[in-house]
């Protein structure tokens, strides 16, 4: 299993340039009406989610851009009001726009996020109070499950396996807290336990298993549909999943 908490900030860097390079490479196929289409997040279309990554990508590479400067500063100017108001006002663009814009914010990304030297990661930043590998984790999340959520060509049983692993530790508080869940891929070596061993479900029925192949596994946390249906048993029998809790 890939321990994600030592994932070394620099394969995290080329690991998202990659997920930046899928993205560019998906772009040019769009067209007007593709992108007024619905996407994978309710009420939100193509276009809402690429206007989506565009807004995330400028503004977690400005946190970075500040953070070398020894600067804290919000994510979004105007806070999420006004984040939400530029996704509603870049969705109206049509494809080729959108495409120039997100391909733009990619640029400015990756010329931040380069910046950042072998000695600079623990710098801290004012998103989610962290430090910018925790603000490059975040993009790398942002960046793959959106991509995904915009159904362009790529979707979660293309996540790299250490973003699923990354995913798997990072949405652990998506866990009911009320039982023992074990997640256990089908087709990797991870078993991941989550919940108190002596939750009081535990005591009366036991854990609740899940299991799947790992893409699938880390699309279910992350809230979004496996590709096929997760195997959940509990005491020998087969029971839905649980409902997650919000997302972290």
């Amino acid at each position: 299993m890939t321990d994600t908490h030592a994932l070394h900030a620099e394969a995290i860097r080329v690991a998202v340039e990659t997920s930046q390079e899928h993205l560019r490479a998906l772009l040019p196929a769009l067209t007007d009406d593709a992108v007024r289409e619905p996407s994978e997040l309710p009420g939100w279309t193509r276009a809402h989610v690429l206007s989506h990554i565009e807004g995330v990508a400028r503004a977690l590479a400005r946190q970075a851009r500040h953070a070398l400067r020894g600067e804290l500063i919000e994510p979004y100017d105007g806070g999420r009001p006004a984040r939400a108001a530029a996704i509603e006002t870049g969705a109206v663009r049509g494809a080729a726009a959108l495409g120039d814009a997100v391909r733009a914010a990619l640029d400015e990304a990756s010329a931040a996020w380069a910046a950042v030297g072998p000695a600079d990661w623990t710098r801290p930043v004012k998103h989610r109070e962290s430090d910018l590998r925790a603000a490059l984790l975040c993009w790398w999340r942002e960046l793959e499950i959106h991509t995904a959520d915009a159904r362009i060509g790529h979707g979660p049983r293309d996540w790299p396996r250490e973003l699923c692993h990354h995913l798997l530790d990072h949405l652990a508080p998506r866990a009911p807290e009320d039982l023992r869940l074990v997640l256990t891929a089908t087709d990797d070596t991870l078993t991941r336990r989550y919940g108190a061993a002596d939750a009081p479900a535990v005591t009366v029925s036991g854990a609740l298993t899940v299991s799947g192949p790992l893409t699938d596994l880390a699309a279910w946390l992350a809230g979004r549909t496996p590709q096929q249906p997760l195997d959940c048993h509990r005491s020998g029998r087969t029971v839905p999943p649980p409902e997650l809790l919000d997302w972290p």
